[in-house]
C-alpha cells in the first residue's frame, strides 16, 4: 500500500456554516464544490488540506468530545509563524506555544472545541 497524505478531516460542528466563515476568516480556507449534494458536507480547503463539515445529530456528543485529540497545519517559515500569532492576537484568539526542540508550536480552540495547532520546523538559529 502507499499512500500519499491525509485527505481530510470530517468534523461534526454545532453550526456547520458558523463554523465554516471562522475556518474561511480566521486560517484562510476556501469553500470548495458548494454545489455539491444539498451542501452537506461542506468542503474547506486550504492548499491540500480538506476539511468537511458535518451537521453535529441530535444527541450526539460535541466535537470537543470526539476522539480527535488535535490537528496541525503547519506554517513553512518561522516569519509565517510569527504571523499567525500575531492575526490570531488581532482577532482575539488566545493561544498557548510550546517548543517541542525540532518544532515550536502554537495551540488554541476553533468554535467547536477542536484543538488545532499551528507548528514550524523552521526554527530560528537552526542549522540548515
Amino acid at each position: 500500500m502507499h499512500l500519499e497524505q491525509i485527505d481530510h478531516i470530517a468534523m461534526r460542528c454545532a453550526s456547520p456554516e458558523a463554523t465554516k466563515a471562522w475556518y474561511m476568516n480566521t486560517l484562510g480556507f476556501e469553500h470548495v464544490f458548494p454545489d455539491h449534494g444539498s451542501g452537506t458536507p461542506i468542503f474547506l480547503r486550504l492548499g491540500s488540506t480538506f476539511i468537511n463539515l458535518f451537521p453535529q445529530k441530535d444527541g450526539e456528543q460535541a466535537a470537543a468530545d470526539s476522539r480527535i485529540w488535535h490537528f496541525a497545519l503547519r506554517a513553512a517559515t518561522y516569519e509565517d509563524f510569527r504571523a499567525a500569532q500575531t492575526e490570531l492576537q488581532a482577532r482575539g484568539i488566545s493561544f498557548g506555544f510550546r517548543d517541542h526542540e525540532i518544532a515550536h508550536s502554537i495551540y488554541f480552540t476553533d468554535p467547536d472545541g477542536v484543538l488545532l495547532e499551528i507548528t514550524t520546523y523552521d526554527l530560528p538559529n537552526a542549522p540548515r
